[in-house]
């Protein structure tokens, strides 16, 4: 049965995966851009709305992990405006390969830091009941959102 670390990370993958794919995604194919611009928004928008939810809050509940559980939800909102300013731009021009790039650099270090310390001490701070609880409501939560999120975009 998987963690909520594993869910977490295997969300991650498909991150990694498809910044590697928005930077490498040249002008001259905007549609592709476009394409692959929508599947990092629906990943981001469905991790987001299951990881706060199932992650964040209860680790806001613990002295130790208020300060970790403020920056990691900051950094949610730094990718979304990020996500905003990109789909105000045309895919076909520099600006918006400039603006993938950060998006991308962010994710990307949004995501190591929280694979290296957010987990470890949020590990520390739930119990391995809550975990597997949690667990169950991320991936639920996570799959509904995934649903919600194709659609809206």
């Amino acid at each position: 049965m998987n963690t909520l670390y594993d869910d977490l990370r295997a969300s991650h993958v498909t991150q990694r995966r498809l910044c590697t794919s928005l930077v490498r995604t040249g002008a001259k194919n905007p549609a592709k851009r476009q394409q692959v611009f929508r599947e990092l928004r629906i990943e981001l928008a469905a991790h987001a709305a299951a990881e706060e939810r199932y992650l964040y809050v209860p680790i806001l509940m613990y002295d130790m992990g208020l300060n970790t559980a403020r920056h990691a939800l900051a950094e949610h909102h730094d990718m979304d405006e990020l996500v905003e300013d990109l789909q105000a731009l045309d895919p076909a021009g520099e600006a918006w390969g400039a603006k993938a790039i950060e998006l991308a650099h962010k994710v990307r270090h949004h995501l190591q830091e929280e694979e290296t310390k957010f987990f470890q001490l949020s590990g520390k701070l739930l119990s391995e009941t809550r975990k597997l609880r949690l667990a169950r409501q991320y991936r639920s939560d996570y799959e509904r959102m995934l649903k919600a999120a194709a659609k809206r975009y």
